[in-house]
């Protein structure tokens, strides 16, 4: 569990302790009170607080429960949960609405007498409404905060407690004003405030429980993938809510020729920026290759060799005006027959030509270099001989100061690398076919060089 998480776990776990003992000592009081004077009104009010005891009990249990992490049987964490107590405490509201608006209506019918009025009721509400505003605005923080439907639905029964408890206030003075039905007037109305709050949680909460959208996160989200560098489209995406998490489901395209790695990193850096614009998210991110208009003819011939796992290089390609014409080095395994080697350059000849059109392609078939061949450092003087014959084949040419030389000895042959300097005006083209003539010189003159690498670089400042 994260530091950030925990912390909004502890948040809700303290506020719904809290709200515990807050509603149980104003309910006794509301309920006490209630039944000296006879007041259907506060006596309704009570036991609609003594629901909200029963509902943050119910809290305080649910969110222990809901904020634990994903385990083998709930792969999507236990959020859920606070969900299923929200509709039970719903259930209960309605059950207590019902039950008032039956006594309500006896009382109003049965003439039955008016409650003896004295200032104790008066002062025990606007208590009551205190208490109740400050923790409905606490429960509403922390509900915001760490996105909490358990806590949300608390916050709501204070609010209507806040409201019921003025309703009582009103329909009390009524009574004493000589209006007898005030009283049960009073009651319907805490039934009816108890209904409609109950109506909009119940609400918010089926449609998380059948995985609505949350309102703006599919857009936020989708801007979010968009503008990570790499990603040419989103193609689709879902989102729904489990607790306080975002859990998003996202296919986008990403240029055919990116490699595994890139491709890795784009996921992460999306994880990242769908994060910052939601907040607690856990995205699931496919990436669908897809070909870009502004793909090089190499590029695509790449991808093709790629796809059929061949490995490749050298690739050159020109144009005749009404025809590609395509060379390509292709490596396979050194012990291979030529014949199974040439049934694979055909096919890979045959892709090349699915995908182009009318395009000559011709296929040079070379022996699959070992990845790790092993090998060791030439003695000294064999060094200072390669150097030196390097030194003689530069002298009076574009190639100067042979430097960095090192040879090695392979089970295929003298590995030779250097470094050598070129005129900073020279072009690429000229210094490659310069250093080429010398690697060739080289090689004439040790045969046992299997390979020479060189790195051309410009003169020191």
């Amino acid at each position: 569990m994260t530091t950030t998480h925990a912390h909004a776990s502890n948040t809700k776990t303290n506020v719904a302790a809290i709200s515990i003992f807050a509603s149980a000592g104003m309910a006794a009081a509301k309920f006490v009170v209630g039944i000296a004077i006879g007041s259907l009104a506060l006596i309704s009010e009570a036991l609609h607080s003594s629901v909200d005891v029963v509902a943050t009990v119910i809290t305080w249990l649910v969110v222990r429960v809901s904020d634990r992490p994903a385990d083998d049987e709930h792969h999507y964490g236990h959020g859920k949960f606070e969900s299923l107590s929200a509709l039970g405490v719903i259930a209960l509201l309605y059950v207590l609405a019902g039950g008032i608006l039956v006594e309500s209506w006896s009382r109003l019918t049965g003439g039955t007498p008016p409650p003896t009025l004295s200032a104790i009721p008066f002062v025990v509400l606007l208590i009551d409404i205190a208490v109740n505003f400050w923790r409905a605005r606490a429960l509403h923080r922390a509900a915001r905060d760490t996105k909490s439907q358990a806590l949300a639905a608390d916050a709501l029964h204070f609010a209507s407690d806040v409201l019921g408890s003025t309703a009582v206030i009103i329909g009390l003075a009524l009574s004493g004003l000589g209006y007898a039905w005030g009283d049960a007037a009073a009651a319907i109305a805490v039934a009816v405030m108890i209904a409609l709050l109950g109506l909009r949680l119940a609400r918010t909460t089926v449609e998380t429980l059948l995985d609505r959208a949350p309102e703006g996160a599919a857009e936020k989200a989708t801007a979010a993938i968009r503008s990570v560098p790499g990603v040419v489209g989103v193609e689709r995406l879902r989102v729904r809510m489990v607790g306080p998490t975002h859990f998003i489901d996202a296919i986008a395209k990403v240029p055919r020729t990116y490699p595994i790695d890139r491709v890795e990193q784009i996921k992460r850096t999306a994880q990242e920026a769908v994060g910052k614009a939601l907040g607690d998210a856990d995205l699931t991110f496919t990436a669908v290759p897809v070909a870009r208009d502004n793909e090089s003819v190499r590029e695509r011939i790449m991808v093709i060799a790629r796809n059929s796992g061949l490995a490749i290089h050298h690739v050159t390609v020109h144009n005749l005006g009404d025809k590609l014409i395509v060379g390509i080095d292709l490596e396979v395994d050194g012990e291979m027959a030529l014949t199974a080697a040439h049934d694979i350059a055909h096919a890979l000849e045959r892709s090349i030509r699915e995908d182009f059109g009318d395009v000559e392609v011709d296929t040079h078939i070379e022996p699959l270099e070992t990845e790790l061949p092993h090998g060791t450092d030439a003695a000294p003087e064999r060094v200072e001989a390669v150097k030196a014959a390097l030194s003689r084949f530069a002298a009076n040419g574009a190639i100067h100061d042979i430097h960095n030389v090192r040879v090695r000895n392979t089970d295929a042959g003298e590995i030779v690398n250097f470094h050598c300097r070129a005129a900073p005006s020279m072009s690429v083209i000229k210094v490659h076919e310069c250093v080429d003539e010398i690697e060739r010189a080289l090689r004439r003159a040790f045969p046992s060089i299997k390979r020479v690498i060189s790195h051309a670089e410009p003169p020191r400042a």
